[in-house]
């Protein structure tokens, strides 16, 4: 349940139900313009020191099958303004789905009246990083296929005959979805920026079940695909994007078919899989594992506002405090681990032009060489560490939500000397290679954690010898990390992530994806998580 409501879209957000032809059609940027300029000018004649309007419209498709079965498919759309202000220091936002020129100006002013109001209470007045205009500009994620433009039948037909191949491969139950996203998203500010962005992104995914009717055991196996910010070209694989090994993996595009013949044989040899040893051992961490390691332990820390305390209500602070980040020599990690907060990286889910303040998006270090370097901030709070602009990692759920510090994507970056998956394995004595991501706990402030997995398979003397059950590993987020020991190249690189990491109060989900290639880290503590009766 956990992991299904991290990898799940916000479906109470998802909006009005359309035909899915209606997809497809548009507002014309000129209106788009002429809206926001009613707003701007509107809080501005109110008192307004600065002020910014998003119009959003947010598209969603769910197509969700079992067995033999369509569970359900869905199509919605949520469309509407949200209008934020800056008065005597404080903010203000009000927001409206009537989307027209007297509604948007009733909510400018609905606004700014609320932060004439907040300021009343007092407090330290909002400091603004400055940022400059950029006219009249626009970005696109690079897709190849609309995934609204594909035919719901043709989605409907690839889940079932997936299903089909899991259950001729021995599966006793199959679920199969496939999301599909497009934000569709206007930003203009008192700045001078006009910022029109078409954001999609897809996320096909199954779970396999296969029950042993003897001793009544049973296992599952999860896709290893990854939510990706591509269009429907993801779900055509191409020879170059599988990663050969004891599992085939993916980069680039995603081979559901194959993929879930595996899971059903994979899902059987679990059950006959024997029960780990609990001890020390060198972890192989394969990057559809790491990433949520990444996520929880780096990506969630390493957020300015949780550092400062605001987030405290909604899992934790963190441990990495504004003393360590001074004091510029922090060891986060070993000299081996470099992180990377990036809003770039194509195909990537959090990739964009510009974040929800209009800031062009870029790539920034997190930790350098194992140490410590810097945070994720945006405009208000830029000035807390001692930056002159924000790193433009600002978001909103949808239009009539709050725009906020918003996770990037984190990543470790791959190693630099040529080191391929078996390279790696063969120079371990006691170890487990784990394949998959599974249930996680860590701590308030982010530092002691437990990992467990999909797929595990035992090391021994520089090989693999066999499947095992029942894995975690537990580690305070400092120790783990300074244990890292060999991380492979380049060519190993993949990205997995989440659709809907939550944070906030009220909660938004936001969409992150995390990069790394296969690690290691050596010495990890490993528990066996059966139930003895």
């Amino acid at each position: 349940m956990g992991m299904g409501a991290l990898m799940l879209p916000n479906l109470s957000a998802f909006g009005t139900p359309i035909d899915p032809l209606q997809a497809l059609d548009g507002v014309d940027v000129k209106i788009k313009k002429e809206l926001a300029d009613v707003a701007l000018n509107a809080a501005k004649s109110k008192g307004a020191t600065y002020a910014d309007i998003r119009i959003g419209r947010y598209l969603n498709q769910f197509v969700a099958t079992r067995e033999k079965r369509v569970q359900g498919v869905a199509n919605t759309e949520s469309f509407g303004v949200g209008i934020r202000v800056l008065v005597n220091g404080c903010w203000g936002f009000a927001a409206t789905n009537n989307v027209t020129k007297d509604a948007i100006a009733k909510a400018a002013e609905q606004a700014v009246a609320v932060a004439k109001a907040n300021a009343k209470i007092g407090g330290e007045p909002v400091q603004l990083a400055p940022q400059k205009g950029y006219g009249e500009v626009s970005w696109k994620t690079p897709i190849e296929i609309n995934a609204f433009e594909v035919p719901v039948k043709e989605k409907v037909d690839l889940l079932l005959n997936v299903n089909d191949v899991a259950m001729q491969n021995g599966a006793n139950f199959v679920n199969s979805v496939i999301f599909a996203v497009n934000e569709q998203k206007y930003f203009a500010s008192t700045d001078g920026s006009y910022i029109d962005q078409d954001v999609h992104r897809i996320y096909p995914n199954f779970n396999v079940t296969r029950i042993d009717r003897e001793s009544g055991k049973f296992k599952t196996r999860n896709s290893l695909s990854s939510p990706t910010g591509k269009g429907y070209e993801y779900m055509h694989a191409r020879p170059e994007d599988k990663v050969s090994g004891i599992v085939t993996r993916y980069k680039g595009r995603y081979d559901m078919l194959e993929d879930v013949k595996e899971a059903a044989r994979v899902a059987t040899e679990k059950i006959k899989a024997k029960s780990v040893e609990p001890g020390k051992y060198d972890l192989v961490l394969d990057p559809s594992h790491l990433w949520l390691t990444i996520h929880e332990s780096v990506g969630h820390p390493t957020e300015l506002d949780r550092v400062l305390g605001y987030e405290a209500n909604y899992a934790g602070t963190s441990f990495l405090t504004l003393d360590k980040w001074e004091s510029k020599k922090f060891k986060f990690g070993s000299d081996k681990v470099n992180i990377v907060a990036d809003k770039t990286q194509v195909g990537s889910l959090g990739a964009v032009g510009y974040d929800d303040e209009g800031v062009k998006c870029k790539k920034w270090d997190l930790i350098k060489d194992g140490t410590l370097v810097s945070y994720q901030a945006i405009r208000d709070q830029a000035h807390i560490i001692g930056l002159t602009e924000s790193n433009g990692c600002c978001y909103a759920q949808g239009w009539d939500d709050v725009q906020f510090q918003r996770m990037p994507n984190v990543s470790l970056q791959a190693g630099k000397e040529k080191l391929s998956v078996d390279d790696m394995i063969k120079n371990v004595e006691k170890g487990i290679y784990i394949i998959g991501d599974g249930s996680f706990s860590i701590d308030q402030q982010r530092y002691n954690f437990q990992f467990g997995g999909q797929i595990f398979y035992e090391i021994k003397e520089g090989k693999i010898v066999g499947m095992l059950n029942d894995v975690a590993y537990q580690a305070n987020t400092q120790e783990f990390w300074n244990s890292c020991n060999a991380i492979c190249d380049e060519s190993d690189y993949r990205l997995g992530g989440s659709f809907n990491d939550g944070k906030g109060q009220p909660s938004q989900s936001s969409a992150v994806s995390h990069g790394s290639a296969t690690t290691r880290f050596n010495g990890v503590n490993v528990i066996n998580t059966a139930r003895k009766i």
